[in-house]
């Protein structure tokens, strides 16, 4: 899913297939252009956080080019930046920040709330490399969350991604992470939108990913998504996603998230800014949504 071929110094080739929805899944191109900075830092430094920005919608046909400029080198940190390009020009523009490992305290604020655990859940995912057992909202309890629209699904990896303690396997763990992180976010933003409150709208895709669609009334696509790692996991066990929408305002929905282990240890935090546009205002005075957002 992430395996990347070298093309010169610093740049790096990778390839997406063709999702339900047509086009690439955003969480797909951070995850490879994490990946692709990974590959310019120095063993030993581990990636803590990345923020990307969704320029243009990926075309699945072709391959993506990553090129990795090395920002700063220090001796604690480092960081990277990445564009993806196609033919049509860049599509994703990312930073990311590596830190050597240090002691310290440890301090959690936040705590996962009561649910139930995944066997006992209905589960259901969109493609063949991750199970996702999504929570009811009458079934969440305590861990309360600023916010609307709140959505809560315990997710986990198909495959053995080997042991979270060797540090190449710690990394793959990352990546697919962050491919899992961008699941969640529109739909927090969908249920929070007043459109939600005419009917029940849901999306009948992810809904994220640089992907722009309409869901019923609404035109959705991600502008961007940051993500920070806490603490090492393991993305093939379950994790619980925990989403609200934060804010509305001018079309954009801002979507922040908490992914808990098993085990109630907050492992990451996910923010992810949303475009949802109701169509209909655009229709009743004579204009249109298209790709250019």
């Amino acid at each position: 899913m992430f395996e990347l071929s070298p093309h010169g110094t610093d740049v790096h080739v990778g390839t997406g297939p063709r999702y339900p929805w047509g086009g690439l899944y955003g969480g797909q191109i951070v995850a490879q252009a994490l990946r692709a900075a990974t590959l310019s830092v120095d063993d030993g430094l581990e990636p803590h956080s990345i923020r990307a920005y969704f320029i243009r919608r990926g075309d699945h046909t072709e391959p993506i080019r990553y090129e990795v400029d090395r920002i700063r080198n220090g001796r604690s940190f480092a960081t990277r930046r990445v564009v993806a390009r196609q033919a049509i020009g860049a599509i994703l523009n990312a930073e990311s920040s590596f830190q050597r490992p240090e002691p310290a305290a440890l301090v959690q604020t936040l705590s996962m709330p009561e649910v139930p655990m995944p066997s006992m859940l209905e589960q259901s995912s969109w493609t063949t490399t991750f199970d996702r057992a999504s929570v009811p909202a009458e079934r969440v309890f305590g861990g309360s969350r600023d916010g609307a629209g709140r959505v809560v699904a315990w997710m986990r990896v198909n495959d053995d991604l080997g042991d979270p303690s060797v540090a190449s396997a710690q990394l793959m763990h990352r990546c697919w992470l962050t491919y899992l992180s961008d699941d969640l976010p529109t739909e927090s933003v969908i249920r929070a939108h007043p459109i939600s409150a005419e009917r029940d709208v849901r999306p009948t895709d992810p809904g994220t990913a640089d992907d722009d669609d309409d869901h019923d009334d609404l035109f959705c696509a991600s502008l961007d998504h940051a993500i920070w790692f806490h603490r090492p996991l393991r993305a093939d066990r379950w994790h619980l996603h925990d989403f609200a929408c934060h804010h509305y305002v001018g079309g954009r929905g801002l979507s922040i998230g908490h992914v808990f282990g098993e085990d109630g240890v907050h492992v990451a935090t996910v923010a992810q800014e949303v475009l949802v546009r109701d169509v209909r205002d655009r229709a009743a005075s004579g204009g249109d949504y298209g790709p250019d957002r």
